[in-house]
């Protein structure tokens, strides 16, 4: 593939070597997997851990994440049934309609997707890749399909944690998430604490600015450009057929009419008014049931007749087989960093999170747990739960530095965000509606990376200079 194109930026011909190496060298997303729970492994065995322990560690936790790997699917699921149904598809391509060039549909993804993710990042993934579709459908427009895939991805890979849907922020601000034993460390820390900071608003703006930017100078060019029709047939995005334009039996009756989906659509109603006005509309909408419930009853409603919607189900499912069989292999890798334990009793977490505590002072903290973040991250993409078993140490690393501790938990979530740019967990979602393979994607993610880790680490550190200490607050 020739990167010499008239058109094409010095970042343009960079990620277009970057995405050659990794569609020459960059494994298949469960190799990936397997290759990190061998490593994770190894590094138990290497402080002390018993075999038999090891090895019950990665059966006990193979299982342990099938809870968010179903929740994982049905956000694959009922984002495809509410964009494939005629209202929501004739919005999208609406949208898809607005870029003008290949180079421009990638920014615009890219913008789309980082605004989507501060409101919730799962809405983020499947509706950034949706309008990758959409626009990919426009034969005229130059577009390439990897570049525009990865920047539907920047949703996870640069803003999503600082926004409503962050899990530490969250946690944080509810004194009844806080686990007992953390509480006394970290107090209760409200919103205005965390992402309401001016600093993590300029922090956001900066990385929304500056990503958005990336992905317009990396697009190849029209000369360079690999299009859709060379990965995926677009054809099959058609909405379900109209039932009743078919034959059908009698007893396919109530298939064709709405009468169940009413009667479905009510009850969900009574249930989301009970959640809303108990928990109120951004704390609700944030928990990830939640989420899906919404957008599993909007898409029978839209597509109003059963038939209609279990047609769009069965077009959805193909793409959620990389979640289904690679999350337990992460539920694995978790487990055996957080339960195998060495010869001293600490496990290799636990020893990750002392070397980087015992080297941070006040003014290294940022940099030196916004880098130890990262890396745990990119073994343990939790999605914000490994903050649980982080802040104990990081936040009574605060407060002995004197640290502000909202912008401790700023710290996590901007930093976590970045083996997200590499790690392919977060990418399956996405790479099954787009039918892209990781290795499609991760040279013009990687781009990224490269700039927003030391972009990210100065930010993190200079904001963190304008803030002082406060003792935690108790409920």
């Amino acid at each position: 593939m020739s990167v010499a194109t008239n058109d094409s930026s010095i970042l343009s011909r960079g990620a277009l070597r970057l995405s050659g190496w990794a569609e020459r060298w960059f494994p298949d997303a469960y190799i990936f997997a397997a290759l990190g729970v061998v490593i994770v492994a190894l590094a138990a065995l290497a402080i002390g851990a018993e075999p038999q322990a090891t090895a019950v560690a990665f059966g006990d936790g193979f299982w342990s994440l099938i809870p968010f790997t179903m929740q994982m699917t049905f956000v694959v699921i009922g984002g495809y049934v509410v964009a494939t149904a005629p209202p929501v598809a004739r919005l999208i391509d609406a949208l898809a309609r607005l870029p003008r060039t290949g180079r421009g549909a990638v920014a615009y993804v890219a913008v789309v997707s980082m605004l989507a993710s501060l409101l919730n990042w799962g809405f983020s993934l499947v509706f950034g890749s949706l309008l990758v579709r959409a626009i990919a459908r426009r034969e005229s427009l130059a577009m390439d399909y990897r570049a525009a895939g990865a920047a539907a991805y920047l949703g996870l890979g640069a803003t999503w944690a600082m926004g409503l849907s962050s899990s530490a922020a969250q946690l944080q601000a509810t004194p009844a998430s806080i686990p007992k034993t953390l509480l006394p460390v970290t107090g209760v820390i409200p919103f205005t604490e965390t992402i309401f900071l001016w600093q993590s608003i300029a922090l956001t703006a900066i990385l929304i600015v500056v990503s958005a930017l990336i992905a317009w100078l990396s697009a190849p060019g029209a000369g360079a450009a690999q299009t859709a029709a060379q990965f995926v047939d677009l054809k099959a995005d058609n909405s379900a057929e109209n039932a009743d334009a078919k034959g059908h039996k009698p007893g396919e009756w109530l298939e064709r009419t709405p009468l169940l989906t009413i009667l479905l659509v009510l009850l969900a109603l009574g249930w989301v008014w009970h959640e809303f006005a108990g928990k109120g509309a951004m704390t609700a909408v944030s928990n990830l049931n939640t989420y899906n419930f919404l957008f599993i009853m909007a898409g029978l409603l839209l597509h109003w007749r059963p038939r209609s919607f279990l047609d769009a189900v069965k077009r959805a499912v193909p793409s959620t087989t990389g979640v289904l069989i690679q999350f337990p292999l992460y539920g694995g890798i978790a487990t055996i960093l957080t339960q195998a334990k060495g010869a001293d009793g600490q496990t290799v977490a636990e020893k990750l999170a002392h070397v980087f505590v015992q080297l941070a002072s006040h003014d290294t903290y940022a940099i030196v747990i916004g880098a130890y973040s990262a890396i745990l991250g990119f073994f343990v993409p939790s999605g914000g739960g490994k903050w649980v078993i982080e802040a104990p140490y990081v936040m009574q690393a605060a407060n002995d530095l004197q640290y502000h501790l909202g912008w401790a938990v700023q710290i996590y979530n901007a930093a976590e965000a970045l083996p997200n740019l590499i790690n392919p967990f977060w990418m399956l979602p996405l790479l099954g509606v787009l039918g892209l393979k990781a290795r499609d994607i991760v040279g013009f993610t990687f781009l990224q990376l490269l700039i927003h880790a030391p972009l990210v680490l100065f930010l993190l550190w200079a904001f963190g200079q304008t803030l002082g200490y406060h003792a935690p607050v108790m409920p």
